[in-house]
Order: structure tokens, then sequence, then C-alpha cells
């Protein structure tokens, strides 16, 4: 029974110097590795919008009213339609219209000539119709038919006789028209005169005048002095 004890006692101590053994033989328990730490992200500050500076209102400078550099206004009046008067007009003037009107006295005269022959027809058909009893209608339509040639006879004349007539008043009196338009204003000039209005042309429009400030019969002479 001791030697059972003895065996048994010696089992466990080799037991136990294995046990010995074995723990100085393991290897020492590697330590967890610790983990760094995540880095915290850095808090983003919101950007600060810094505001436009406003810039101070420019204020213009209020224009400076300059005087106006007006002439003294000295205003005269003619009456163009003066010019053609026969017995106190301007003597080239006159000359250059009489000299167009005598070109055309034929053409006037035949013109004048088919108006007398209208008219008679016309009286005519008026003393036929109120006999109705014994002239036949066939006879007042033909006097009828010659009437309306002659009125077609007429126009056509005396549109054709316009237009060469003022074609031609163009070529003779215009030169003369121009000229005194410019003697008007040469005038105007050595006589101090800020504008010259025709009257004639403003007659609806003006209701008093003073009669000092019409020089039409002074121009007309200076004008026929320069050109006799």
């Amino acid at each position: 029974m001791s030697r059972i004890i003895v065996i048994a006692a010696a089992c466990i101590i080799a037991i136990g110097a294995s046990m010995s053994t074995f723990a100085q033989a393991r290897p020492a328990a590697t330590p967890t590795p610790t983990r760094p730490a995540a880095p915290q992200p850095t808090p983003v500050r919101p950007a600060v919008t810094q505001p436009t500076p406003v810039r101070p209102a420019v204020t213009q400078p209020a224009p400076v009213a300059l005087p106006a550099n007006v002439p003294a206004s000295k205003i005269a009046i003619v009456d163009t339609t003066l010019f053609g008067d026969e017995k106190t007009g301007i003597k080239r003037y006159l000359a250059a219209v009489n000299t167009v009107q005598k070109e055309f006295e034929a053409k006037n005269a035949e013109l004048r000539n088919l108006q007398g022959q209208i008219k008679a027809i016309a009286d005519e058909i008026t003393r036929l119709s109120a006999n109705n009893s014994i002239v036949s209608p066939e006879t007042i339509r033909a006097k009828q038919d010659d009437g309306e040639r002659l009125q077609r006879d007429l126009k056509y004349k005396k549109e054709q006789a316009q237009a060469e007539f003022e074609k031609r008043y163009s070529t003779v009196v215009g030169p003369v028209s121009n000229d005194i338009g410019n003697a008007l204003i040469q005038y105007a000039n050595q006589n101090g005169l800020t504008m010259i209005l025709d009257i004639s042309k403003l007659m609806p429009a003006v209701l008093t005048v003073n009669q000092a400030m019409d020089v039409t019969q002074a121009f007309i002479a200076d004008y026929n002095s320069k050109h006799p």
C-alpha cells in the first residue's frame, strides 16, 4: 500500500515537473496590439462671407446753364405777291413772266376757242331738247357726241400746254426768282435783319403786324435800282 502511495506520489511529482517544464517552455502571451485611435476630422469652420464694400454714390454735379449766345432779333416781312405787280413790281421779274406768256398766246387762244365750241354745243343741245316734238333723239345724240369729243380734245391739249408752260417758265423765270432770293439775303445782311418772312405765305396765321416791319417796297426799289 505504501508502495502504491510512493508510486502515486512519484507520478504526481513527475506530472508537476512536466507542468513546470511546460509552463517554462510556453511563450509569453502576445499582448493584443493597441488599435491606434482613429484620427478625428478637424471641424471645418464655415467660410465667413465678407460683405461687398458699398461704394458711395458719386453725386454728379448739376449742369451749369451757360448763357445762350442769341443775337438780338430784328425781323422784317415782305409780300412776294407784289413782286409781280405790273405798276410797282420788280421789272426784271415782270419782263421774264411776260416773255413766257407771249410765247403761249397762240396755245391759249386755241384752248379758248375749244371752250367756246363746247359751250355752243351745250347751248344748242339745251335748245333742241326743249323741242322734243320737232328734233329727233338721234340729232341730239349726235350733238352730245360732238361735245364729248371736243371735251376730250380740250383736256388733252390743256394738259400738254400746262406741262410745256411750266417747263418754259422754269427755264426763263426760274433764274430771275433765284436771283431775287439771293438779293433778299444780301438786303437782310446790309440792313442788319435777322430774318425776313414772306407774309403772303403766313396770312392765315398772322392776325396783326406792325407795318414798320414791311420792307417790300424798299426792297423792290433797291432791286430795281441795281437791275434796271
